[in-house]
């Protein structure tokens, strides 16, 4: 838990409602005017497992809050974050904390927080929530904060067919739900859109209401272990805290894989970074900074802003170079993405 105080001014003017189902505008262009000051202002958060320190989800968040910190000088700025054997009831405990303590606005990280976020919204009207990666939670107060990570994948899913020596790449998800399905479908199809033959082996580390999938880098390290050993050369890990142990099986199997929600390469420890080819990056830290600044111009709207390619919502990393000989063929699949020419899926098969 972690509770941090700034100087501020004055709010301006109260958060408004309207329609849903938005695509976000380009990075850094919400709302005219500056942003006010804000002496009343509480902002809550209440992270997903892993919390702050995760180099996937959580800290692309935090990102964005720390950004706000230093730009929009909230009165006071609570994040809470969530035990490792997470409950639906921890969750909603935590949200009416936030809520009940005059927090407000409050971020929700992660879908898993869906259904205790509505529930909870309801019984706080006046107070403002986001929620990253979750559509199903919906009401007049919610902005449901999402990403075309099907668009994204797609990218790294070509990258990762265009660098494969052995026409064999892996993908480990951290849970299948269907906001992780999105991952692996793109990365199928942006693998096959260049060569339709490539071999990909898939496996997720758990199975709902189990989501320690999201941060367990041993077992996603002996998975990692047996894609390596049985012939992949590349794997895309969607799976939060737990990529870091693709990472390290990556290391010892002397090949490549790739990243997921941040620039990862920037975030591990330097003896993983050359193995990071890519990361597919969710520009979560943009979004949490639009919609709190968004608060404080008072223009909030309910529903879902989702930041796709057009809006240079999701995207890739190039740290470390290894993808700078393949970038214009990486581009010319964006443009054809843009333009609508690819209609990248978001279901596997």
């Amino acid at each position: 838990m972690v509770a941090t105080a700034f100087t501020i001014g004055m709010l301006m003017g109260a958060a408004a409602c309207g329609a849903a189902h938005d695509t976000a505008t380009p990075a850094g262009t919400v709302g005219d005017g500056a942003a006010a000051e804000g002496h009343e202002v509480k902002v809550g958060v209440a992270y997903d497992i892993g919390g702050r320190g995760d180099k996937s989800l959580n800290d692309a968040t935090a990102a964005g809050l720390d950004k706000a910190k230093t730009e929009l000088r909230f009165a006071e700025i609570k994040e809470l974050e969530a035990g490792g054997a997470e409950t639906d009831a921890a969750r909603e405990e935590r949200l009416r904390l936030l809520a009940s303590a005059g927090y407000n606005p409050i971020i929700a990280v992660g879908f898993a927080y869906s259904g205790q976020l509505k529930k909870v919204a309801a019984e706080f009207p006046d107070t403002k929530f986001a929620i990253v990666d979750d559509a199903a939670a919906t009401g007049p107060n919610i902005v449901n904060l999402m990403f075309a990570e099907h668009e994204g994948s797609f990218l790294v899913g070509v990258a990762a067919a265009l660098k494969t020596k052995k026409d064999h790449v892996g993908f480990i998800g951290g849970v299948r739900v269907p906001l992780i399905d999105k991952f692996e479908a793109g990365f199928v199809a942006g693998v096959h859109a260049v060569k339709p033959t490539i071999k990909i082996d898939s496996k997720y580390l758990s199975e709902p209401p189990d989501f320690s999938g999201f941060n367990d880098p041993a077992k996603s390290k002996t998975v990692a272990q047996g894609m390596f050993d049985g012939g992949a050369d590349v794997i895309y890990q969607a799976a939060g805290g737990s990529g870091g142990g693709v990472f390290e099986a990556a290391k010892a199997a002397k090949s490549l894989a790739i990243g997921v929600d941040s620039d990862q390469a920037k975030a591990v420890a330097p003896d993983l970074r050359s193995v990071i080819m890519t990361s597919m990056i969710k520009k979560i830290d943009v979004a949490v900074f639009d919609f709190l600044r968004s608060y404080t111009l008072g223009t909030v709207r309910s529903g879902a802003l989702t930041y796709d390619l057009k809006a240079d919502g999701v995207g890739y990393s190039t740290t470390g170079g290894q993808i700078d000989d393949i970038q214009d063929e990486l581009e010319a699949y964006k443009q054809k993405i843009i333009s609508g020419e690819i209609v990248v899926p978001q279901k596997t098969l």
